[in-house]
């Protein structure tokens, strides 16, 4: 015969085993590097992905650094630049960006790194905790093979300085993040180009599709094809 104490903790470590399976069951789990651009009018994270688990998402944030000295700091040396800063986060569940989590996820540590973090680039600001202000952008993305014969670019921000940021929505394709310079009150709606096969659009093309100058292109943040093979 079992005793209470006997029962009690053998309730507590099923318990524990349900906890254990939940979480080991959440593939999203890992260091999910993003890339860091903006400056004074925002802040922008953009999660670096690939096809496969636990980086199947594309991830756009809006971002402040929580010690007000270093998030002028960072803005003032994004603002203007294309050189690409990162970010190396401590490791977190990638799920809890996602509008409908139970636990969404507020805050994170990380460095801030001029270059890519995972291919020599160099910590400017180590442990930083940065604030999620928004998810702008959260979806899945299809391991299947796709191909698509146009190129669609969100736009980020409202003032001045603004971003391009394609949607990953092909398999293979390029993840690619372009600065540029708008007119005071120029629509921020989405733009779609015919898509070159894996190559950056030229600047002409950008400016076309959002009708500027092609002086107006400020020049690519990031581009990248390997990791969307």
């Amino acid at each position: 015969m079992t005793t209470f104490a006997q029962r009690c903790h053998t309730a507590l470590f099923s318990l524990a085993l349900i906890a254990t399976a939940a979480g080991a069951a959440d593939h999203t789990h890992g260091q999910h590097g993003m890339a860091l651009f903006g400056g004074k009018e925002g802040l922008y994270a953009s999660h670096l992905p690939l096809f496969h688990a636990p980086h199947d998402y594309q991830v756009i944030l809006r971002v402040h650094v929580a010690d007000p000295a270093t998030d002028a700091a960072v803005r003032a040396r994004l603002a203007g630049k294309t050189a690409l800063w990162t970010v190396a986060p401590e490791k977190f569940e990638l799920s809890r960006l996602a509008p409908e989590s139970p636990a969404p996820l507020r805050r994170f540590n990380a460095d801030l790194v001029q270059g890519h973090f995972e291919r020599g680039g160099l910590t400017q600001y180590a442990h930083a905790a940065i604030v999620v202000d928004q998810v702008i952008l959260f979806r899945q993305l299809s391991p299947a093979a796709k191909a698509n014969a146009s190129a669609s670019y969100m736009q980020l921000g409202a003032g001045k300085q603004r971003y391009l940021v394609k949607y990953i929505d092909s398999r293979p394709d390029f993840d690619h993040i372009v600065a540029y310079t708008a007119a005071s009150g120029a629509p921020t709606a989405a733009i779609t180009l015919a898509k070159p096969t894996l190559r950056q659009p030229s600047n002409q093309a950008l400016a076309h599709a959002l009708g500027v100058p092609a002086g107006a292109i400020g020049g690519t943040v990031y581009f990248e094809t390997d990791d969307l093979k």
